[in-house]
């Protein structure tokens, strides 16, 4: 008992997950693309930086293969109060974010979302597996693998030349 059930997936493509409105959205449509993927929150005191550079950093790449997956979460301080939509709402409208922002999920305990199994499972980060907080950042390569976790601190910047070079331009 307490032990957590590993996932028997082996990359990003085999999983579904639920977009703002609830729609099924199959990863694999994702194969052959670098992917951000980040734990969003819009009352966060990295919101601002966190959102504006990814948006910044979407529209520099996203025609040589980089896709940012943004899932809202509400397990840190209720910063993430809102629906699904709501989030989608505040990134497009406020951030002017052109990636996709899924549905809400939980990135720690017992409901932890499979992605997030799988995504802490091949990364743990300085509090072992557990997601630290809001804006929590994994980088996954062409081949669905997740090469890199950042912290909610890592700004999307400070990494910028790790994307650039899983999409091969370093």
């Amino acid at each position: 008992m307490g032990a957590s059930q590993s996932v028997s997936e082996k990359s990003i493509s085999e999983f579904t997950v639920k977009d703002a409105k609830g729609k099924d959205v199959n990863l694999s449509s994702y194969k052959g693309k670098v992917l951000l993927i980040v734990n969003v929150a819009s009352k966060c005191g990295f919101t601002n930086s966190n959102y504006t550079q990814l948006t910044d950093l979407y529209s520099r790449y996203k025609d040589k293969g980089l896709e940012i997956l943004a899932f809202p979460c509400n397990q840190f301080l209720n910063q993430e109060p809102g629906s699904s939509e709501d989030a989608e709402q505040f990134a497009c409208t406020r951030f002017k974010a052109e990636y996709p922002i899924f549905g809400k999920v939980r990135v720690n305990g017992p409901d932890t979302a499979p992605l997030y199994k799988f995504l802490k499972e091949k990364k743990s980060g300085f509090l072992g597996s557990r997601i630290k907080w809001n804006f929590t950042k994994f980088l996954v390569n062409k081949e669905g693998l997740v090469i890199q976790r950042y912290g909610p601190t890592a700004t999307p910047f400070s990494f910028e030349d790790e994307i650039k070079k899983a999409l091969g331009e370093a």
